[in-house]
This record gives structure tokens, C-alpha cells and sequence, in this order.
């Protein structure tokens, strides 16, 4: 009886990681959907040399359509990082499970709902990049990405069911480095109040960092 309960619940577990799995990947994807072609109403462009009379104009153009879609690119960048140090934050916590009940269950659905809102927050992002409110709305949803990491872990741990090998220090250690960017994050948003680019900027330093680890304290802590 034992034996079969620990079966099921491990396939629920696994059943889990495969929902996240297939949430993140169309969530990733979304987002590339911001990303819109630009289109130049009214403009002929024939087949012709680069010499050719209006050809560099052409060019140019262009260029300059390609312009408008960058203020898109970084929050498309950052969010595409975040969501991948977060899917990664889950399957490491899936890895410390023996087991999983209805109540972490839960808690992880939770969680792949605020990261199905992840699209939204960036598209009001870009689309508003130099007002304030949707960088808070955005930091808001880092907020609860990382909130219910924690939750997890701590019901996890009174629930009993972590393996044997997620010491206090492992947890203590996965709990520290969610402080410790949650901080970061916060500081990195509050800079929208010089210049909201500086913020995405140092979101996208922030995000890299803990992406690639870099031996540079305190990031090589964490």
C-alpha cells in the first residue's frame, strides 16, 4: 500500500513538472508575439543594385521602421530571462521533492499563474516604456514569482516532503538567493523614478547575473 501511494504521488510530481514544463514554453513564446513586424504604408521597393538612384534612402527607412520596435527588445529580453531563471528556480525545488500533496499542488499553480501573467505586464511595459506604474506592475509580478518559491519550500518542509538530501542548508541557501534578487529587483525598479531605461538596463545586468553567475560579490554568493 505504501509502496503504490509513493508511485502515485511521484507521478503526480512528475505530472506537475510536465504542466510547468508546457506553461513556461507557450508563456516564453508569448512574448516574442510584442515583437511586431513594421510596416511602411505606401512604399515601392523594386529589385535594384545598391548604386541604383534611392536605393540607400530605401535602406534607410528601413532602418529607421526597425527603430520603432526597439523600445519592445529589452523588456522581451528580461522577461524571456526571468522566466528562465524561474522555470529553472521550480525544476530545482521539483528535484528536492520526495513527493507532492494537493496543498503544494497548489502552491505551484498558483505560482504558473502569476507566470502566465508574465506576457501581459511586458507588454504594458514596452508599450508604456517611459511611465512608472508599469514597472511597478511589472516588479509586482517578479514579487509574486518570488513569493511562492518561498511559500513552497516552506510548506514543503513542514509537510514532510523534501528528500532526505535538502538540508536546512540547502533550503536556507535556495531562500537566501530569492532575497536577495527580490532586493535587487526592487532597487533596479526604483531607478525608473531617474529614467525608466536605466531600470530596464539594470534589470537585464540583474537578470544576466544570475543567469551566468558571475565570480563578482556578492552576485558569486547567490
Amino acid at each position: 500500500m505504501i509502496t503504490s501511494y509513493t508511485r502515485i504521488a511521484g507521478q503526480s510530481l512528475d505530472r506537475l513538472a510536465a504542466l510547468s514544463d508546457g506553461i513556461f514554453a507557450v508563456v516564453m513564446t508569448l512574448l516574442v508575439l510584442d515583437l511586431r513586424v513594421p510596416v511602411m504604408d505606401g512604399h515601392e521597393h523594386g529589385e535594384h543594385p545598391l548604386w541604383h538612384a534611392g536605393m540607400w534612402s530605401s535602406e534607410r527607412e528601413v532602418w529607421h521602421a526597425l527603430m520603432e520596435v526597439g523600445p519592445h527588445v529589452l523588456p522581451y529580453a528580461i522577461s524571456f530571462m526571468t522566466l528562465g531563471i524561474f522555470w529553472i528556480a521550480q525544476q530545482t525545488q521539483f528535484n528536492h521533492f520526495a513527493r507532492t500533496d494537493r496543498n503544494l499542488t497548489w502552491i505551484h499553480l498558483v505560482f504558473l499563474a502569476v507566470v502566465s501573467l508574465m506576457p501581459f505586464s511586458t507588454g504594458l511595459l514596452s508599450e508604456y516604456v517611459t511611465y512608472r506604474i508599469p514597472f511597478v506592475l511589472y516588479w509586482l509580478n517578479l514579487v509574486f514569482l518570488g513569493l511562492m518559491m518561498l511559500v513552497s519550500l516552506r510548506y514543503a518542509r513542514r509537510a514532510g516532503l523534501l528528500k532526505a538530501e535538502a538540508t536546512d542548508e540547502v533550503l536556507v541557501a535556495q531562500r537566501r538567493r530569492v532575497y536577495f534578487y527580490q532586493v535587487c529587483y526592487a532597487a533596479a525598479v526604483a531607478l525608473c523614478v531617474v529614467n525608466t531605461y536605466v531600470s530596464m538596463v539594470a534589470l537585464i545586468l540583474l537578470q544576466l547575473a544570475s543567469a551566468l553567475a558571475p565570480p563578482i560579490p556578492p552576485f558569486n554568493r547567490y
